[in-house]
């Protein structure tokens, strides 16, 4: 697995956080949005999830940290990072996306954190430690995510349960 990371790495393949959750939600989602089709701009499920992290955490002083442009952390604290999530609806997909920052934490700075997911409106958390498992997924899903967004063509559309409020949902039927 080193290989194929160090390939994509030489490649210059830019595998963000939101990449790597999209992976876990719709193939053809990041397939989309890896080509600059961002259509979350018009979500308001996004937005929800904006105002929710906006005014659940508003005196936090790390928020929103960007990384190499690739890993966009929510907060930092000294011992920890989090991620403020709207619902838990997608939570493998939170957990992968919050995994890969631990990782990219350890493997490119040598920071090593635990990690937070944080559902404000359903009053939870969830912890996410970085073990030797859990490295050995995020490896997968970077090489993975390299595999989708060097396709010629969009990923097949599969119905899924949240296709319909999905903001990709009409330019995956049209």
């Amino acid at each position: 697995m080193q290989n194929s990371l160090e390939e994509i790495n030489s490649a210059n393949i830019r595998i963000t956080g939101i990449k790597i959750n999209y992976l876990y939600i719709c193939e053809r989602k990041l397939w989309f949005f890896d080509r600059g089709i961002q259509m979350e701009k018009t979500s308001d499920k996004v937005l929800l999830g904006k105002l929710t992290e906006e005014y659940s955490y508003p005196q936090q002083e790390h928020k929103e940290v960007l990384i190499d442009n690739l890993i966009n952390i929510d907060i930092v604290e000294e011992d920890k990072i989090r991620e403020i999530k709207y619902s838990n609806k997608m939570k493998e997909a939170d957990r992968i996306q919050l995994l890969y920052y631990l990782y990219y934490l350890k493997k490119k700075l040598n920071i090593e954190r635990k990690g937070i997911i944080n559902y404000p409106k359903m009053r939870r958390k969830e912890e996410v430690i970085l073990t030797e498992e859990a490295e050995k997924e995020v490896e997968s899903a970077i090489f993975k995510v390299a595999e989708v967004i060097k396709m010629n063509k969009p990923p097949c559309f599969i119905k899924k349960p949240f296709c319909t409020k999905c903001a990709y949902y009409e330019l995956c039927l049209g």
